[in-house]
């Protein structure tokens, strides 16, 4: 005589399996459960905050004629006074043969000055518009079961980053910003789309279709160049309560970046528990779904373990 299965029939190994993909499809449940839905939301509402009043700046001068800045992402004036320049737009500038501004070298440097300090991949979580757009496939991927899909390795942003200066170098021209979906999206904000929908349509279908975070965490240049610049940065996260992680795996589904995680929390290849990884972006996401509290926002010199 059998004894009935307590399971309903179904093998513990499949429930298992279906939990976890349940809870690879909505990442932060358990937190929003234990500690409620703006705690587990924070720093996502505090970069959506960023993002769109970064764009407001912009948009008030054409609207209202209120000139706080005046110009885009690659480059721009604020206050009338404070020139800001994207370095990277500096460096393929100097490939084409061309003598930057004196004005455009003192904003890049501003620029580089900052990024280095608090981290070159905050701009890809912080301020880049595109991050909106290829959060929204992410989360759409998720919510749509979809898996698999095939992304090329997270060294072609390099190549394609070492592409676009030779690019630069040959044509005479800054020959990424006829293609970058960073700027086409904030000047199409702006100044109105065109073309431009095409591009970002593109990106978004890419990501949700074809690899998950496949542009942002592969193929873009523009964060492949801020990433190189976050090997000094001062701003960190730390996984200083991993004792307390129960593998659920909210983390590691919830970052574009989820590589950077692992050393820290789980001590592999280095003993201390801050994410030093240049690709780390700042963005709080993990700090948000973990119910654990295992992560919190700090500075490179913070290496204490609780």
């Amino acid at each position: 005589m059998s004894v009935a299965n307590p399971t309903g029939g179904v093998p513990p190994k499949s429930i298992k399996g279906a939990a976890l993909a349940g809870v690879m499809a909505r990442p932060g449940a358990e937190s929003v459960e234990e500690h409620g839905w703006l705690h587990a939301h924070k720093w996502l509402l505090l970069r959506r905050l960023s993002q769109l009043g970064i764009l407001a700046l912009f948009l008030i001068g054409p609207a209202l004629g209120v000139w706080v800045i005046k110009g885009n992402l690659s480059s721009s004036l604020l206050l009338e006074v404070v020139p800001l320049t994207d370095p990277y737009l500096l460096l393929q500038s100097v490939a084409a043969g061309q003598l930057p501004y004196k004005e455009a070298v003192l904003g890049g440097g501003i620029v580089l000055a900052f990024y280095l300090l608090v981290g070159g991949r905050v701009f890809c979580s912080w301020v880049c518009p595109v991050n909106l757009v290829t959060d929204a496939a992410a989360w759409l991927r998720r919510r749509l079961g979809i898996k698999g899909g095939r992304a090329p390795s997270e060294y072609t942003r390099y190549w394609l980053l070492g592409m676009t200066l030779v690019a630069s170098a040959l044509t005479g021209s800054i020959a990424w910003e006829w293609v970058n979906p960073v700027s086409m999206l904030h000047r199409g904000l702006i100044f109105g789309f065109g073309l431009s929908w095409g591009i970002v349509l593109a990106v978004f279908l890419y990501d949700l279709l074809m690899a998950s975070r496949g542009w942002c965490g592969h193929l873009c240049p523009v964060g492949a160049f801020y990433g190189l610049l976050g090997k000094t940065a001062l701003i960190r996260v730390t996984a200083d309560q991993r004792s307390q992680c129960n593998d659920c795996m909210d983390c590691f589904a919830i970052c574009p970046e989820p590589q950077v995680i692992r050393p820290a929390l789980k001590a592999v290849g280095q003993t201390h528990p801050l994410i030093l990884d240049q690709d780390c972006t700042s963005c709080g996401r993990c700090i948000d779904v973990c119910s654990k509290q295992v992560f919190r926002l700090t500075t490179r010199f913070d290496r204490s373990e609780s």
